[in-house]
């Protein structure tokens, strides 16, 4: 067991956009939030970054090893370089995610972390929620509550991530616990980055579109954006969750246009998707702070700044690390977990009741 009293937490996130592993140290009860330690990312070889792609969709039951042996040497890489904390939380890489089907997998045995660092591990986040009934995903709001309470946040606030897929957590900051009935809403609202990104590496060979730069010289297609936002999943109330690749029909609508023209349209879809999720929202947010990759494409924000009525910011904008946001989540989360203390709510994941997660190694 943990001490009482403040604990340095290193958590980890791998996300879906392949891009790397990103680790941030977070001192926490598991309740507040003390302070912020040093971060670190180790980005993905081009070949480590095909071995993940060929390997996306695959569950446990299919031999991964490939992929696994990647993602616990390039945690084990990063990792070594931080000091002395007393518990890592370690998120693993998601390769297939099937809510009310097969379930989540997420790629990478934290005891194979635990016995190169000699550190106890908390990893499986997502599972114990999913026989709960949840969706297991998304697992960030209770972080995100802990930093609005950091903030002093009084009206309620949105935390937009834009990472591989796009996610809200609203937070009714007047509430005292995250698992409280109304603490927390918060769900995927659709693609983000990763369709962007596969367009930019397939075409032109480039990582993601900078600045959304190749965005902003091209048109978007209409009839694509209405074809897209058609899809059933829109008309599902939240909390609700999606795969990396539930939208690959947009990645197909997109494969005749232009370069500029596809990348354009593929933005305006996340654009719109986020809005529609806002406005799925039971209260309005007085402020959207933005996290993941999306905050750094100028053309994703001037976008989302035109369609929604209230101010659009990158996180930075409080002070706080956009790019170490998740790996800074799973740092809390794995203490909570160790605590035995809920991680996903009703408002959340759409589980039955607060539960908890994770194993610990």
């Amino acid at each position: 067991m943990l001490q009482s009293g403040t604990v340095t937490a290193l958590g980890t996130m791998s996300g879906t956009s392949l891009d790397g592993v990103d680790a941030a140290v977070l001192m926490t009860d598991g309740v507040d939030i003390m302070g912020f330690g040093p971060s670190d990312y180790r980005a993905y070889s081009p070949k480590e970054r095909a071995i993940l792609r060929r390997h996306l969709g695959l569950w446990q039951t299919d031999d991964v090893s490939a992929a696994a042996d990647v993602v616990e040497a390039a945690h084990i890489d990063l990792l070594q370089r931080f000091g002395p904390v007393d518990l890592i939380g370690f998120h693993g890489q998601t390769l297939a995610h099937d809510p009310g089907g097969r379930g989540t997998h997420q790629c990478g045995n934290g005891d194979r972390i635990a016995n190169a660092l000699g550190v106890p591990v908390a990893w499986d986040f997502r599972s114990q929620d999913i026989r709960a009934g949840g969706q297991g995903a998304p697992l960030a709001p209770f972080y995100h509550f802990a930093l609005a309470k950091w903030l002093e946040v009084e009206a309620p606030i949105a935390f937009l991530n834009l990472g591989g897929v796009g996610n809200i957590t609203l937070v009714d900051s007047a509430a005292d616990d995250p698992a409280a009935p109304g603490a927390l809403l918060a769900f995927d609202t659709g693609p983000a980055n990763a369709p962007i990104n596969d367009v930019m590496q397939s075409r032109l060979g480039e990582e993601y579109d900078a600045g959304g730069a190749l965005a902003a010289r091209g048109r978007a297609a209409p009839e694509i954006i209405r074809s897209f936002m058609d899809h059933p999943y829109f008309r599902m109330s939240p909390p609700k969750s999606l795969d990396r690749d539930d939208f690959a029909a947009l990645s197909q609508a997109v494969a005749p246009l232009s370069d500029a023209d596809a990348v354009a349209t593929l933005t305006e879809a996340v654009i719109a998707s986020v809005v529609h999720g806002l406005a799925q929202c039971p209260v309005s947010a007085s402020k959207v702070l933005v996290t993941g990759g999306g905050r750094k494409n100028d053309t994703m924000m001037q976008g989302l700044s035109r369609r929604l009525n209230c101010s659009v910011a990158p996180v930075e904008s409080v002070g706080l690390n956009g790019d170490m946001l998740e790996a800074q989540a799973f740092a809390y989360l794995a203490v909570r977990a160790e605590k035995g203390l809920p991680i996903s709510a009703p408002g959340t994941t759409g589980v039955a009741a607060p539960t908890t997660g994770g194993r610990l190694s």
